[in-house]
């Protein structure tokens, strides 16, 4: 007869308190389905946890929905066009995420059947598979013993064990703690448990203490202040970038849009003309880099923050009369009316809002 396997204390805690209170995500296998012996889908188990990346659940829910409507396989996001993939994630942001998410699931159809290496080691040989996302899957798909840590998890260990150095530099001592802690036994669970509990419990502000199924044992709570945990290194102000954006609608209501190179921030994604502002220069803010001459009208600014700058856009709009022809085979005269199928990044759409204020209204756009 096989010996039990024992779970660390705080594993146990921490799984009871995960069987009455985790929260039903669509990609998520519930304990109670776990018990019946229904396994969590790799490819659930991917997708979501690349879309959470830096994202919130409720935001991410109507994109998890989508791509699995699209794309039921990660075989069939293998075999999707680029375009549809990014059209598909355009205002998730940190588009960086949707290349390496085709490129992967393009090397787990091509390299591996469509199945899904079932460890840490495996995994992080995938296209955009860093650390994080080879735990997460390893522990939640494949029940593998890994240690996941994301800021939920951050949160929760700091608190809990009293470790006040600043992040990132606390990080080698938090995770060694989740390595600790993590159990033979549900792994899986137990990441998602983390999570869940930094998420709903332990939250930055105000965590409701009382409601831990930690509470007798954080010596944050004991000794400090659990709110200032985790102490983070002081951010450094974020420099402010400007550049122009120019919103051109013709007599058919098509407005001139152009894709940008695969390479870089927005890479591969659709956008109006703009001048040639970077996280690192300013573009110009007159309309002397205009796509073309026209009657250019100022039609207002629009502010967006990126992850390491904040950009400053003076948009101009202008009504074309006539043919003009796009200038080079990157751009092309769109329908107003088909803008939502497009893959256009948040900071575009505000600045295409800027100029037809229902651009995006599909019961009323007016240009």
């Amino acid at each position: 007869m096989l010996q039990k396997i024992e779970n660390p204390p705080y594993a146990d805690m921490l799984l009871a308190w995960y069987d009455r209170h985790h929260r039903d995500l669509p990609w998520r296998t519930s304990p109670p389905m776990m018990a019946k012996g229904l396994r969590a889908d790799p490819y659930h188990v991917w997708l979501s946890e690349v879309m959470l990346q830096q994202t919130t659940v409720q935001a991410v829910k109507p994109y998890f929905a989508k791509f699995l409507a699209l794309w039921p396989r990660v075989e069939d996001l293998a075999a999707a066009p680029s375009d549809d993939v990014m059209a598909a994630w355009a205002g998730l942001g940190y588009y960086a995420r949707a290349r390496n998410l085709k490129k992967c699931a393009e090397a787990v159809a091509r390299e591996h059947g469509g199945v899904f290496p079932d460890t840490e080691e495996g995994l992080r040989k995938l296209p955009g598979i860093g650390d994080y996302t080879a735990a997460a899957v390893a522990a939640i798909a494949f029940n593998r013993q890994a240690a996941v840590m994301d800021g939920n998890v951050e949160r929760v260990i700091s608190r809990l064990f009293l470790i006040d150095a600043p992040l990132p530099g606390s990080k080698p001592a938090i995770k060694a703690k989740v390595a600790e802690i993590t159990p033979a036994e549900r792994p899986g669970d137990f990441a998602q448990a983390m999570m869940d509990l930094g998420a709903t419990i332990c939250t930055p502000k105000r965590p409701a203490c009382a409601l831990c199924p930690f509470n007798s044992h954080c010596l944050a709570l004991a000794k400090d202040d659990p709110q200032r945990l985790p102490v983070k290194a002081a951010k450094k102000e974020k420099p402010v970038r400007v550049g122009a954006a120019f919103i051109a609608v013709n007599d058919h209501g098509e407005i001139l849009l152009r894709r940008r190179i695969e390479t870089g921030l927005l890479g591969g994604m659709t956008e109006v003309p703009t001048t040639a502002w970077t996280a690192r220069i300013d573009g110009s803010t007159g309309t002397e880099h205009a796509p073309f001459d026209a009657k250019w009208e100022a039609a207002g600014t629009i502010v967006h923050v990126f992850t390491h700058f904040e950009l400053r856009l003076s948009v101009y709009r202008a009504k074309v009369s006539g043919a003009v022809k796009p200038s080079a085979n990157d751009e092309w005269w769109e329908p107003v009316t088909n803008l939502d199928a497009q893959a256009l990044p948040t900071v575009m759409k505000k600045a295409i809002s800027q100029a037809i204020p229902l651009a995006f209204d599909a019961s009323n756009r007016k240009v």
